[in-house]
This record gives structure tokens, C-alpha cells and sequence, in this order.
């Protein structure tokens, strides 16, 4: 397809949205159609799910009935948004994909990260990112990032640093298995610093 499909991933409070604006401001200003969505979500139905799976007080969410919500989001939300706007020649910038599921729920919940990677490639066709920038952050650092306002952690967010650490060590797992895709970068570093980072790969994906 002639767009361009772009992916931040890392634990919760990494600064995936800093990044993804700044990414699309800068893609906007060089005169690139940008779709910015995320996961779960991005559709209708999806957001519903991100409800669902995400806030506090819809009762007991077994591992497996979290992984296949957040696939079937996934599933419409490559079909509805992502797959059309690369057809079209657009930049898709997505917050979150197919590496979140494979860490949350494959590893930090213990049912396998091949179990889930198979499932969410069925369910996206098989379509990966261009490029996926990994956004490294200590469990603490991002606790402290989460809990600095005044938004409440989510149901993932308030797992234990433990949680948070299998979390780290999955993504960075994945990276290492498939370098060619991945950009890891600290994410104590300064954000323009970052940007200039992800703008320097996006340009070599591109070429």
C-alpha cells in the first residue's frame, strides 16, 4: 500500500502521546495526510471495548476475554481506519498495536505471547507497522508520569511495578527479535530530542 504506517509502543506512561503529536504536526507542516488514531479504539466499536476493558467497575476481566477484546477492536479497527487510509497514500500513526497485546496480555498476564501474536495476526490480515518506535521507560518513572495529575490510573495502569517490568522486558524482547522494525528509545530523554530521533527513521523507512 503507498502510506505509511507508524507505531508507538512502551509502558504506560512512556509519552507515546507526546510523541505521536509531534510526529503528526511535523508530517502535517511537510504536507503529509495524517490519520493519528489509537488502541484500543479508534472506531466506534473499539471505543466501546477501550471502555469496557480499560475502566474501573465493569466486574472481573478474565485474561482471555481481555486479549479477544482488545483483538476485536483491533480487527475493525485495521479494517474500518487503518487499511483504508494506507490505500489512500496516508500516514497512519497509531498509539498502540499488535506489541501491546503480545506484552500485556501474552506476557504480563501469562497466557503466551505466540497464543496472542497468532491471534491478532488473524485478526489484523497480517498487517504490521512500517515502523514501531519503542518508547523504553522504568515501571517507576512511569508510575510517576501516570500519577502526577489528576486522571486516575486505568485497569492496566494500576497492575503492580512488577506487572509493569514484565511488560518492559516483553517489549523489549520483541525488539530485539525483529530490529529492522523497531526504534527503541529511552524515554527519559528530552522530547525534542526523540522527535528528532523518530523523524531521522521515519525518513530512512520512507526513502
Amino acid at each position: 500500500m503507498p502510506g505509511l504506517f507508524v507505531a508507538f509502543e512502551g509502558g504506560d506512561g512512556a509519552g507515546k502521546s507526546t510523541q505521536a503529536s509531534l510526529l503528526c504536526r511535523a508530517l502535517e507542516e511537510s504536507g503529509r495526510t495524517v490519520v493519528r488514531t489509537r488502541e484500543p479504539g479508534g472506531t466506534p466499536i473499539g471505543e466501546e471495548l477501550r471502555s469496557l476493558v480499560l475502566e474501573h467497575g465493569h466486574g472481573d476481566i478474565d485474561a482471555r476475554t481481555e486479549a479477544l477484546m482488545f483483538a476485536a477492536s483491533r480487527a475493525a479497527h485495521v479494517q474500518q481506519v487503518i487499511v483504508p487510509a494506507l490505500g489512500r497514500g496516508d500516514v497512519v500513526v497509531c498509539d498502540r498495536y499488535i506489541d501491546s497485546s503480545v506484552a500485556y496480555q501474552g506476557v504480563g498476564r501469562g497466557i503466551g505471547a505466540a497464543s496472542v501474536l497468532d491471534l491478532n495476526l488473524w485478526a489484523t490480515d497480517g498487517l504490521r507497522p512500517d515502523l514501531t518506535v519503542l518508547l523504553d521507560v522504568d515501571p517507576a518513572e512511569g508510575r510517576s508520569r501516570r500519577t502526577a495529575g489528576t486522571v486516575a490510573e486505568d485497569r492496566l495502569e494500576s497492575e503492580p511495578d512488577g506487572f509493569h517490568a514484565a511488560i518492559r522486558d516483553a517489549f523489549l524482547d520483541l525488539a530485539r527479535q525483529d530490529p529492522g522494525r523497531y526504534l527503541v528509545l529511552a524515554a527519559a530523554a528530552p522530547p525534542p530530542d526523540l522527535h528528532a530521533a523518530v523523524l531521522v527513521a521515519l525518513t530512512r523507512v520512507a526513502a
